[in-house]
C-alpha cells in the first residue's frame, strides 16, 4: 500500500497504542521510491481518530497543574503526552493532505510522526508509574483546531503549526523541566531531554519546507509569516524565548528579534 494511504489509514486509528505502534512501523518500513506525490486521497469523515477519553474541552477549562503534588505532576504529564499524540496526528495529516510536493517532505513529516510517537509512549509508560494513564485528565484541541483551520493552505499548515504552535515547545521546556528537576521528578527530565532534542529537528522541517514553498510560490517567507497570522488567528507568542533552540531550528535572528518585539 502507498505510505501516503497509508498514514491517512493511521490517522484513522482511534486506539492510541495502535496509532503510535504503527506510526512507528510506517516510517521504519518507509521506502522514498514508493512515495507518490501526485495521488490525491479522499478525506474519510471524523479525522483523526482519536479515543472516547480524554475529554475535550475549551483551553480556559484546562486548569494549571503544579508539579509538587503528585497528582499535579500526573496531570501535566498527561497534558504533555496529549500535545506528543495530537503530534502524531498533525504529521499524519501533513502526509497524506497535500499532494505534489517532494517525496523528501513525505519522507521528513513520516519521520516525525514517528518520534512524536516515541514521545507518547515515553510519556504514557511514566504517567502510568504514577498510577494513571491518558485520558484521566481533561484536555483541549487547540493544535488540532489550527491543522483544521489551514486545510487547504499548505503555506499557512507549515508557518502556523510546526514553526509557530509546536515551537511554543522550545520555549517551554527548559523551564518545565527545571520546575521538573525541583520536584524530584528525574525520569520526566531525561523524557523532555529526548522531547526537545527532536522537537527541534522538527521546527526545523517546518522552517525548511516553509521557506520551500514560499520561494516557489514567490513569497517573501519572513514577511508573508504575519499575514499568516493574522489570516488564521494564531495565537500570541510570549517571551521568554529559547532563542538558542529556535536558532538551531532555523530562525533567523531577524525573526526572533520580531518576537521579542512583538512579546515586549
Amino acid at each position: 500500500m502507498m505510505p501516503r494511504q497509508r498514514a491517512l489509514e493511521v490517522l484513522c486509528l482511534a486506539d492510541p497504542s495502535a496509532k503510535a505502534t504503527q506510526a512507528r512501523a510506517l516510517f521504519e518500513s518507509l521506502k522514498l521510491d514508493a512515495i507518490d506525490p501526485q495521488h490525491i486521497l479522499q478525506s474519510p469523515p471524523g479525522l483523526p481518530g482519536r479515543p472516547a477519553l480524554p475529554r475535550l474541552v475549551a483551553p480556559k477549562q484546562v486548569p494549571t497543574r503544579s508539579p509538587f503534588t503528585h497528582e499535579g505532576r500526573a496531570a501535566l504529564l498527561h497534558a504533555i503526552a496529549h500535545i506528543e499524540f495530537n503530534a502524531i496526528n498533525l504529521a499524519l495529516d501533513a502526509t497524506w493532505r497535500f499532494p505534489g510536493l517532494p517525496r523528501e517532505f513525505y519522507r521528513d513529516w513520516l519521520r516525525v510522526a514517528s518520534e512524536e510517537a516515541l514521545h507518547f509512549g515515553l510519556l504514557r509508560e511514566h504517567l502510568r508509574t504514577l498510577g494513571h494513564d491518558y485520558g484521566d485528565f481533561d484536555a483541549h484541541d487547540g493544535l488540532w483546531a489550527m491543522a483544521e483551520r489551514t486545510t487547504g493552505d499548505i503555506v499557512a499548515r507549515m508557518a502556523l503549526v510546526p514553526r509557530t504552535l509546536e515551537a511554543r515547545g522550545l520555549d517551554a521546556t527548559p523551564p518545565l523541566q527545571d520546575r521538573l528537576a525541583r520536584a524530584g521528578d528525574a525520569r520526566a527530565v531525561e523524557i523532555l531531554d529526548v522531547i526537545l532534542r527532536d522537537e527541534i529537528g522538527h521546527v526545523a522541517i517546518g522552517n525548511h519546507w516553509y521557506r520551500w514553498l514560499c520561494a516557489r510560490e514567490g513569497l517573501d517567507a519572513e514577511a508573508h509569516y504575519p499575514e499568516l497570522v493574522r489570516r488564521h488567528a494564531a495565537p500570541r507568542l510570549r517571551a521568554p524565548f529559547n532563542r538558542a533552540a529556535r536558532l538551531a531550528a532555523g530562525f533567523s535572528q531577524a525573526e526572533l528579534d520580531a518576537l521579542d518585539g512583538q512579546s515586549g
